[in-house]
């Protein structure tokens, strides 16, 4: 009673099913679900960036402009692309849904398995990035960082488990907040900078060209920038989470992501290029840039504050998919069915309790330092998205619909330019620790297959082709007895309704001589007709002469069924379980797979 009342406090009540047209999400609120996941990346991807780029020395920090112009490009490609995939599949699914209707099965679940790995991660990298921005303006708490990390996961999760619109309602806000702050900063700066009023770059920038800086350089700098695009992909997977026209709303949720992530990401990387800002330490680039625009007054701390919430909040992005996805695989068996069930306040309780459950895993392994997830991360979600737009061309080619041209083009050129980014990003960080990704994502698959392979196997063998009449049962009913007491004559008068009464009896395993002759005689005062078979056992084992004993009464045939009734007496207090033999659930853990075998436990509550 007491845990039922704290889990109405902190999730609320229970929820009808016809309520769940009504949680529906608005296009606004749809955007801060869906968007806090690509949004928050620009606070860490220009940062990625000038990672690489600082291994060929300050003066290569000129070509993040190039970099960054190339991303925002492929950026653009893939919403141009996503939003031709929510209009063909308005149902959701994303990268699983257009790779199995497009690709084959494989493909498939390589896309899912990829996903649920980026989604987990996603969880981790963000909460960890946004308590770095946490620590990055009070460095006392920087060794604090994993305990306030799982605390922000602990929080998410339970605003999730409130429900779709009350989690989305709950979180716009703080997105919300983080644009205008961005778009603030972004704005003030190259209006100061026009204006000479921020101070100049530490290094004198030059016109950005391939002479001094390797190819596999800029590539990698490229790929490691690439996080920005993670969770581009959200809206295409939690299609059914908005309010109808379904498609048409999420086309123009994922055109407003892409414009608003656009103008960010360029807008910090431009800044970070102007005023020499050089990665590393325990600042991140954007208090750093922050800093150099507002000073320490309280709009930086506003930019901070913006930044903590909408990293944190943005594994929201995978809260609202990470389920959804679960839910579909549940319901095409090829993960666990409890992950298609909705709990009591319409979500998929299941799927956000294992995120979460993973995400702290993560958090705690890797100690909360954001270098040390990233090399994990975006891996999964370009191979999503190479399959997605791979998937797209193979549909546009077989279905030829009006304008299937330059569609080809768009989705060829995004499918081919996420490729070389999965590759480079592959090849520069697999010895960092994207082989634990590229190990774990065919692991899944092959889970999923052998799931797959069992719900199938279920299914046959339950089927009720080739059926034949059944065979009329021979119905024997033993009670289990161990002493004579109230419990034992309410299992008695239970097992006389079950079958005729020539059919019932009682059995005793005798373990100490001493007491089957009081067994006996109180039995022929409480037994109640019934008659009582007493089994010998010289090594005093209870279960190894109750099993020869049920071989004797099955071996005339198949249509041997016996039921055991169980006495069962249930002490008041949980505590007092311990000072009492479990020989129930030692018998019921014996007879679990036996065939034709029924167990029926018979409780008596105690009073006391």
């Amino acid at each position: 009673m007491r845990l039922a009342l704290m889990k109405r406090a902190l999730l609320g009540a229970p929820m009808p099913l016809a309520q769940a047209r009504h949680e529906r999400l608005s296009n606004t609120v749809a955007l801060a679900v869906f968007a806090s996941d690509p949004l928050s990346s620009v606070a860490y991807a220009t940062e990625e960036i000038l990672l690489v780029l600082m291994l060929a020395g300050s003066a290569a920090l000129s070509y993040s402009l190039p970099v960054a112009l190339g991303i925002a490009a492929l950026l653009a490609i893939v919403v141009i692309s996503y939003r031709q995939t929510v209009a063909a599949y308005p149902q959701g699914g994303g990268a699983y849904l257009v790779a199995k209707d497009n690709i084959g099965r494989y493909p498939a679940l390589t896309a899912a398995a990829a996903l649920l790995v980026d989604y987990v991660l996603t969880v981790s990298v963000s909460v960890v990035a946004g308590i770095a921005a946490l620590t990055s303006a009070m460095p006392q708490l920087h060794s604090y960082r994993v305990v306030l990390s799982v605390i922000a996961v602990v929080g998410i999760a339970l605003g999730n488990l409130r429900g779709v619109r009350e989690s989305g309602r709950l979180f716009a806000a703080p997105t919300y907040f983080f644009v205008v702050c961005i778009f603030g900063t972004v704005g003030f700066g190259l209006v100061g900078a026009f204006f000479n009023w921020l101070p100049e770059a530490p290094y004198e920038p030059h016109p950005p060209g391939l002479e001094g800086l390797g190819l596999f350089l800029l590539l990698r700098s490229y790929a490691a920038g690439c996080t920005a695009l993670t969770g581009v992909e959200a809206v295409s997977n939690g299609v059914q989470a908005l309010k109808p026209p379904e498609g048409r709303n999420a086309q123009a949720v994922m055109t407003a992501l892409g414009i608003i992530s656009i103008v960010m990401f360029l807008g910090i990387t431009y800044l970070a290029y102007d005023f020499g800002i050089v990665a590393g330490g325990d600042e991140t680039v954007v208090s750093k840039i922050a800093r150099r625009v507002f000073g320490t007054g309280v709009l930086y701390y506003c930019v901070q504050a913006s930044t903590l919430l909408i990293l944190v909040l943005a594994a929201n992005t995978s809260y609202a998919d990470f389920p959804r996805l679960s839910s579909l695989l549940a319901r095409d068996r090829f993960v666990p069915r409890q992950f298609a069930n909705q709990g009591d306040r319409l979500v998929f309780s299941n799927g956000i309790l294992i995120l979460s459950g993973f995400a702290i895993l993560l958090i705690v392994a890797f100690q909360g330092d954001t270098h040390a997830l990233l090399p994990l991360y975006a891996i999964g979600v370009f191979i999503s998205f190479t399959l997605s737009q791979g998937g797209m061309v193979r549909r546009w080619l077989r279905l030829r619909e009006k304008g299937w041209r330059w569609r080809v083009w768009v989705n060829g050129v995004g499918a081919l330019v996420t490729f070389v980014v999965l590759l480079t990003l592959t090849i520069t960080k697999f010895l960092e620790g994207a082989w634990i990704v590229v190990v774990v994502i065919p692991i899944l698959v092959a889970i999923f297959v052998v799931m797959h392979r069992h719900y199938e196997e279920v299914a046959r063998e339950l089927s009720l082709e080739g059926l034949e009449e059944p065979p009329r049962f021979q119905h024997t009913v033993l009670v289990l007895v161990g002493d004579v007491h109230r419990g034992v004559v309410r299992a008695v008068q239970y097992a006389r309704t079950l079958a005729p009464a020539a059919a019932v009896r009682a059995v005793y395993v005798e373990t100490d001589p001493g007491r089957t002759a009081r067994v006996e005689e109180r039995w022929g005062k409480w037994g109640l007709g019934v008659p009582l078979v007493v089994l010998t056992s010289p090594y005093r084992s209870l279960l190894r002469p109750l099993l020869d004993y049920l071989d004797h009464l099955q071996s005339h045939g198949d249509d041997q069924m016996v039921t055991i009734v169980l006495p069962e007496f249930l002490p008041r207090h949980w505590w007092q379980h311990a000072l009492h033999n479990q020989t129930a659930l030692l018998v019921k853990g014996a007879l679990l797979f036996r065939e034709n075998t029924v167990v029926a436990d018979v409780p008596y509550l105690l009073r006391r």
